[in-house]
């Protein structure tokens, strides 16, 4: 686990990031739509959001339950996501819920670090493979926006 330190900089990094990102971009374009079905920038950001609040409950629990399970966070794909709230909303309570989970995390002892879970999506799961995961799936979802922006039609993702 030598990578915990660069784990943690860069999830606190992220909140910046993703706001720089949503200021560059056309208001326009934020919302709209490339693809029928595919998301649009404003809703990756909106997603990126109203996931933190579930993984900051599973932080939590890591850290004070022996081995807890956990239950798939599975939104729809398929459709497009029902919005919770407006974009400058979304960029206020990902940053917040993200100071909220890296200060628990720059909290945790090694120990903490090694605790581990219950998830039935992965063969192992921890505070550390969560943490990881939280970094990977910001980055895939700015990836996505930044295709969303500037990919030319006939090279974007389906």
């Amino acid at each position: 686990m030598h990578d915990v330190s660069a784990i943690l900089t860069s999830l606190e990094q992220v909140p910046a990031i993703l706001d720089q990102f949503v200021a560059c971009v056309p208001a326009a374009r934020l919302a709209e739509r490339r693809r029928e079905g595919a998301w649009t920038i404003a809703e990756h950001a909106i997603h990126l959001a109203e996931c933190q609040p579930m993984l900051l409950g599973r932080i939590e629990r890591l850290l004070a339950e022996d081995n807890p399970e956990f239950t798939p966070f599975i939104p729809d794909t398929s459709a497009v996501p029902a919005l919770s709230m407006g974009l400058d909303q979304a960029l206020a309570s990902f940053a917040g819920h993200r100071a909220q989970q890296t200060a628990l995390l720059r909290a945790a002892t090694p120990g903490d670090w090694r605790r581990t879970a219950r998830h039935p999506e992965y063969e192992a799961y921890g505070l550390h493979i969560l943490a990881r995961h939280m970094l990977v799936h910001d980055h895939w979802h700015l990836y996505r926006m930044e295709e969303l922006w500037l990919l030319r039609d006939e090279l974007l993702t389906a």
